[in-house]
């Protein structure tokens, strides 16, 4: 796209148009959905998000799980109890006592929203205590929004959306992800969504952008998910002189500053997807790294080194906090079909690096795959066979156990 036409689209974007419908009772839609009626009113929107214009009527809403003057918290019971959990080895790494949480949460569901959502030092007036008061803070937030922008057609259907989304969130028919807790209610500009697609170029500062734009990205909570295949092999020349490091060193950093930033500032481990195209010219690199730092924690444990998930084995081991995934091509899967060669080429030139089985290849991901869990595959002809864009896919955040299919 030319620098006119984006220009022009982000002018459409900000004072885009929304054709808004407003029932005069007949065709009433579900809950939470806007009713459709006889009439329209066509609404502009400005760079804020603000329904604009005369004829901006906003949405309406109808109550299909809660009642006006009863409020959703008082139809269920309540009690305190407390949210504990325990390490591999008994140890209780984390209690928080006397939590208010509805009668029919489980205690698994209970220990999960204290010690990952609730916020707040523990032990302080600023420490949330109740179910109540996460969901109020995710709510109300979300409300005042659509309030402020004028989303909804009377005061009356914004208390409706209110009301019906909280009894949605309290009796479990619904949840945000993990972001939208950790986040909303807490920070000015919060950070919702719970994926993100990086890009890297060729270039030492490009490659370092990506380890603070992932180190950002983890400390709000939320996963991300790059493909190397830009960045040149260990084996091609540097411009400068010199021999690259090539994808598979820049992945040991990268992982080493997601082991530290502990996600959404909570105890568990940031989420990273990388890939690699199995042209790459360290694309058999890739393919082991993970697998050999596996062996490595075994025989750490052996050792007598702690083999917990979270012990000296594992966390002294690159790549824990990674899914691999091979970028494969129906060339390639049919080279693998009839075993045929497979050649990998320089990112710089194009030059042709080496040739090998296909089949040799694939089997030594599903070795590896076997060994820990990566490589997962991506099938990148069917990606984009299915992408109804004209930007070509060239990164998806899907898990070994979502894409490994042999």
């Amino acid at each position: 796209m030319g620098r006119s036409a984006s220009k022009s689209a982000d002018r459409e974007r900000k004072q885009g148009v929304a054709t808004l419908a407003r029932g005069s009772g007949a065709g009433r839609g579900t809950a939470g959905a806007p009713s459709a009626g006889a009439g329209t009113a066509v609404a502009a929107i400005d760079a804020e998000g603000r329904f604009t214009g005369a004829g901006a009527r906003g949405l309406t809403f109808e109550r299909r799980w809660t009642t006006p003057g009863i409020h959703p918290y008082d139809e269920v019971t309540w009690e305190t109890r407390t949210a504990s959990i325990s390490n591999e080895s008994g140890k209780s790494v984390f209690e928080q006592t006397d939590v208010e949480v509805p009668s029919f949460w489980s205690q698994l569901a209970t220990n999960v929203v204290v010690s990952k959502y609730f916020r707040g030092h523990i032990g302080t007036p600023q420490r949330e205590r109740s179910v109540r008061q996460l969901i109020d803070r995710v709510v109300d937030t979300v409300c005042g929004w659509a309030t402020t922008q004028r989303y909804f057609a009377t005061d009356e259907d914004a208390q409706t959306f209110k009301a019906e989304l909280t009894h949605l969130l309290l009796h479990q028919k619904m949840a945000f992800n993990s972001p939208v807790w950790f986040n909303v209610g807490v920070e000015p500009k919060p950070q919702c969504s719970a994926c993100f697609i990086n890009s890297v170029e060729d270039n030492m500062g490009s490659i370092m952008d990506l380890a603070k734009t992932e180190a950002m990205l983890f400390k709000y909570g939320s996963g991300a998910g790059v493909n190397l295949s830009t960045i040149r092999g260990s084996k091609e020349h540097m411009s400068g002189g010199g021999i690259a490091s090539g994808p598979v060193s820049f992945m040991k950093g990268f992982d080493a500053f997601a082991g530290v930033v502990k996600s959404g500032g909570k105890t568990r481990r940031a989420a990273k997807m990388v890939i690699l195209n199995a042209d790459h010219p360290d694309v058999l690199e890739f393919i082991d790294s993970k697998a050999n730092e596996e062996k490595k924690a075994w025989a750490l444990i052996e050792a007598g080194y702690d083999a917990s998930f979270t012990g000296e084995a594992y966390g002294s081991v690159f790549f824990q906090n990674a899914n691999h995934s091979v970028r494969v091509t129906d060339e390639f899967m049919k080279a693998v079909e009839a075993d045929g060669d497979w050649t990998t080429f320089e990112v710089t030139t194009g030059k042709a690096t080496g040739t090998y089985k296909a089949r040799e290849i694939f089997r030594r991901m599903a070795e590896a795959a076997h060994i820990c869990g990566d490589p997962g595959v991506q099938y990148d002809t069917t990606i984009n066979d299915w992408n109804p864009s004209q930007a070509r896919i060239v990164s998806t955040l899907l898990t070994p156990v979502q894409s490994l299919v042999f």
